[in-house]
């Protein structure tokens, strides 16, 4: 894939919904609606994952994902854990070794920030910063080493599908494009007790 060195979305920074507006009222209600999409995305979903890749490789992953609540806050305004595995691997695993098969993550939503204790591609915290689309709609930008992500996480059909488009580009170059068509098995269980 060609490089965006001049076009990249990541170039300019898009400021958040909330500081475009000198009412307090706007901050509460991106706030309230980001804590609600949050809420409308927890329990078990199928999601179903294409990866193309910048040498024209393409490849597939079935991976079930879990997404809960705790009870308590433990670090931010509203916590979340991620937890993942495979459904059918096919080979994606034994081409691309360095995806991790399956794991835990931990996610702290503070306003219009996420802070995950660790990124997808590599093993330490990241932070992305969250743009609202519409009400079932929203953008995740983040930067870490040499990476610029955007993800585009979509609620369909009263929240019985997600669709998932992420963009990664490696210093400047469009290295990965991923779709991912996520099904909901269960919905949301009853939030963590951290003890």
């Amino acid at each position: 894939m060609r490089s965006m060195s001049h076009h990249h979305p990541l170039a300019t920074r898009v400021l958040p919904v909330a500081t475009t507006s000198t009412d307090p009222a706007s901050r509460i209600r991106l706030d309230s609606n980001v804590k609600r999409w949050f809420s409308r995305n927890l329990g078990l979903w199928r999601s179903r994952r294409q990866y193309f890749f910048s040498d024209d490789e393409t490849l597939r992953v079935d991976m079930m994902l879990r997404v809960e609540t705790f009870r308590e806050a433990l670090e931010g305004e509203f916590d979340y854990r991620f937890t993942w595995w495979p459904d059918q691997e096919y080979d994606f695993f034994e081409r691309k070794p360095r995806y991790v098969r399956e794991g835990t993550m931990e996610a702290s939503l503070f306003g219009h920030q996420l802070r995950r204790s660790r990124g997808y591609l590599c093993g330490s915290p990241t932070r992305s910063q969250i743009r609202q689309v519409d009400e079932h709609e929203m953008v995740f930008e983040s930067h870490y080493l040499d990476w610029d992500i955007r993800e585009h996480i979509r609620l369909v059909d009263q929240d019985r599908y997600r669709a998932r488009s992420i963009y990664s580009w490696r210093d400047g170059n469009l290295e990965l494009v991923e779709t991912h068509h996520e099904i909901r098995v269960e919905g949301a269980g009853v939030p963590i007790s951290d003890s």
